[in-house]
């Protein structure tokens, strides 16, 4: 992929984006916050069926010859055009184990389609035990936890798996949620900024929050690079570098968006607080943090 995108990908990507914004918008986002722990599985198998979870296996004829069942092919894309598929999805707070379930398409019966909802263990936390159909990995014992994110309910299972290798595919599919976190932030921010007065003229007219949208572009767009450059590359190296750069972006972009909307950025009814809590939790997942920063100190040293 080149970092100027073909017009199949900006295709894709304004598609995808079109697809969440008639199916899960302002108001079914908030239905959703309102019924915690509840899948939408009509939404579910509409990614299905838009081939959201399918982006990356063979297309129908290859899939034949791969022993996939034809109701198990998939659209024949690349991981470039997965993390853009991402990416709409992060910035669309969609709720549910996107990664798990897009990772199991073609192993497990149904993930592809969107019949089968898969989630996976992630270390010691699960996301959306209750509701998956099928959860990979040690969850017998798992016990619940008081999620800070009303849209991500985790559980804790007995066997901590934080100490085997991540898969670096699923670090940069969460990257490129991350990334999507970002840049709805700095759109929200820059809205408020525009919109909103004080003192007879909007508060983007100020010289902080001017600043703080300013850094609100400059880590978005640095992870944005970084991002698209390791779905190019997918080495394990510039994967940590994105996954770190766009957890970075996500997390701090939120905190910033919610400085820019002063005190009402702190209360229920509006959108900020959502998008900095998903971006702690992602930001636990396998591939993120101390992992990354490891993974990148010993490839300098080597």
């Amino acid at each position: 992929m080149r970092f100027q995108l073909t017009e199949d990908q900006r295709a894709l990507k304004a598609g995808v984006r079109e697809l969440l914004g008639r199916r899960f918008g302002r108001e079914a986002l908030r239905a959703a916050v309102d019924a915690p722990g509840r899948l939408d599985r009509e939404l579910w198998r509409a990614l299905g069926d838009a081939g959201f979870f399918a982006l990356r296996l063979p297309e129908a004829d290859a899939g034949v010859g791969l022993g996939l069942p034809e109701a198990d092919a998939g659209v024949g894309l690349g991981l470039p055009e997965a993390v853009l598929a991402f990416e709409e999805a992060g910035r669309a707070l969609l709720p549910g184990p996107l990664v798990a379930t897009h990772l199991a398409a073609g192993r497990v019966p149904g993930a592809a389609t969107g019949e089968t909802v898969v989630t996976a263990v992630d270390g010691e936390l699960v996301e959306w035990l209750e509701a998956a159909d099928v959860a990979l990995g040690e969850v017998a014992g798992a016990v619940p936890l008081r999620s800070v994110d009303p849209l991500t309910p985790l559980h804790r299972t007995p066997v901590d798996a934080s100490g085997r290798a991540p898969d670096p595919v699923a670090a940069l599919l969460t990257a490129a949620e991350q990334l999507g976190t970002a840049v709805r932030v700095q759109e929200l921010a820059v809205q408020h900024a525009r919109t909103r007065e004080q003192f007879g003229q909007p508060v983007g007219a100020f010289q902080a929050v001017q600043h703080l949208c300013a850094d609100l572009l400059v880590r978005t767009e640095t992870a944005r690079v970084a991002v698209y450059a390791a779905a190019v590359t997918a080495d394990p190296a510039d994967i940590a570098a994105a996954r770190l750069l766009a957890d970075e972006a996500a997390v701090r972009g939120a905190r910033d968006c919610l400085q820019v909307h002063g005190g009402m950025g702190f209360t229920w009814e509006a959108d900020v607080h959502l998008h900095l809590k998903r971006a702690w939790v992602r930001a636990r997942r396998g591939g993120g943090g101390t992992e990354s920063e490891e993974l990148l100190a010993a490839r300098l040293v080597a």
